[in-house]
């Protein structure tokens, strides 16, 4: 099993790219179910979880392949409607399987869902949110079965706010009979990019980066071409690993107004950061200020850069305090980051970092999920001697060669078996 090995190395200085996001291109390769033909991505990441939904996707019909830079699902009449348990446990994005074959073919049967360890995440929002729009579903033996013979358009509200939930029933409702309309719906760019696909293949979908969204049905769907939007959460990791080494440097092919509440954070502990419409740059500090952030919903502060948030928290000067409003369990990485010597108190949702500048020291750790994975390699980057990172399988579900591109930044970071 893969290890990271981080050795401390001073500052990071250079430019890099992210690459295209995660969070984007799996809900919008599952939308590719509604319109049998083939569909073409560009900036398609290359990661672990691209390559699951891949498997789920050819499990269902359809043909998959990479064609140069870009990536083409060609979709056809699935023989069975069953996403089977081997492959949904993987990653719980899995579920967004679901949505669009029923609005397309009038039924699906998906395991309950897995992926990382860091909350219950339940479905019931999707599922009551497919109910509403006329489906019936029962659940047994570890599965969901859906059906409706036509899907009808309706008014749903969501009780919380759910990505997921909004993608998957959104995606349902393209096909439906009349108009749906979603309130408290999320509002994350990765469900504008899916929102913008969708149209693309002739759905009729506005409202999208809204609390309300609107969804006029059509009688189908045709294949497009789409460009995945950029990661916020890689770029945004890139950033503080800039930060956190006192280094300079500019993360392109991203665009900063997706990551408005980590800039303003580090703005507040003191970084000097300048944006560009696709562009940003943190400068060197040579000390900064501890902050308090909490987790919520977009456009506050993302969950999935808490973790990482943390890490250049343990080394700022006095105490910040972490509020994570969106996972009950989002603080497994605590353990790990006070292995290297850091001074974290954990409660249930909240953490208290006392920041010890230049205290750092390497030690073996324990990648507990993705994000947590990426603050373990962080914090190696500054801590005095040899961090390795065990487990960063689950590294390479979200992050495309990051060692690859930390490395390009004069880190000394390496991969090992």
């Amino acid at each position: 099993m893969d290890k990271m090995v981080v050795i401390g190395n001073g500052p990071l200085k250079g430019t890099v790219a992210a690459s295209g996001a995660k969070n984007a291109a799996l809900p919008i390769l599952f939308s590719t179910l509604l319109a049998e033909g083939n569909h073409i991505f560009t900036n398609m990441p290359k990661l672990k979880d691209i390559e699951s939904t891949a498997e789920l996707l050819q499990s269902l019909g359809c043909e998959t392949k990479w064609v140069g830079d870009e990536f083409h699902v060609n979709v056809h009449r699935p023989q069975s409607f069953e996403a089977s348990y081997d492959l949904v446990r993987k990653m719980r994005a899995s579920f967004l399987c679901m949505g669009p074959m029923l609005a397309k073919y009038g039924e699906a049967v998906v395991s309950q869902p897995g992926g990382c360890a860091i909350g219950s995440r339940p479905i019931d929002l999707h599922l009551d949110g497919f109910k509403a729009l006329g489906a019936t579903i029962t659940q047994k033996e570890g599965y969901v079965h859906a059906a409706s013979p036509k899907l009808k358009g309706g008014t749903f509200l969501f009780e919380t706010v759910t990505v997921g939930g909004t993608e998957n029933v959104m995606m349902a409702a393209t096909l439906a009979e009349g108009v749906t309309v979603l309130e408290n719906a999320a509002k994350e760019p990765e469900i504008v990019d899916l929102a913008e696909y969708l149209n693309k293949m002739g759905a009729k979908i506005s409202g999208h980066g809204t609390s309300v969204i609107r969804i006029e049905g059509v009688k189908e769907l045709k294949p497009a071409k789409h460009s995945i939007m950029p990661d916020r959460i890689e770029a945004g990791t890139l950033l503080i690993a800039g930060a956190i080494t006192k280094g300079e440097v500019t993360v392109t092919k991203c665009v900063p107004a997706h990551l408005e509440a980590l800039i303003l954070k580090m703005r507040e502990a003191g970084f000097k950061i300048d944006t560009t419409k696709d562009s940003m740059t943190v400068y060197p500090a040579d000390k900064w200020e501890a902050v308090d952030v909490t987790t919520a919903p977009h456009p506050l502060f993302p969950t999935d850069l808490q973790a990482q948030f943390m890490a250049l928290m343990t080394v700022a000067n006095g105490t910040s305090v972490i509020t994570e409003t969106v996972f009950e369990n989002r603080f497994m990485h605590v353990t790990e980051l006070t292995r290297l010597g850091s001074d974290i108190t954990p409660k249930t949702r909240v953490a208290v970092i006392r920041g010890q500048p230049g205290k750092l020291t390497g030690a073996p750790v324990m990648a507990t999920d993705l994000r947590a994975s990426a603050s373990l390699v962080l914090a190696g980057l500054i801590a005095a001697g040899e961090t390795v990172v065990n487990r960063i399988y689950h590294l390479d579900r979200g992050y495309e060669k990051l060692e690859d591109k930390l490395s390009a930044l004069g880190a000394n970071i390496r991969r090992t078996e």
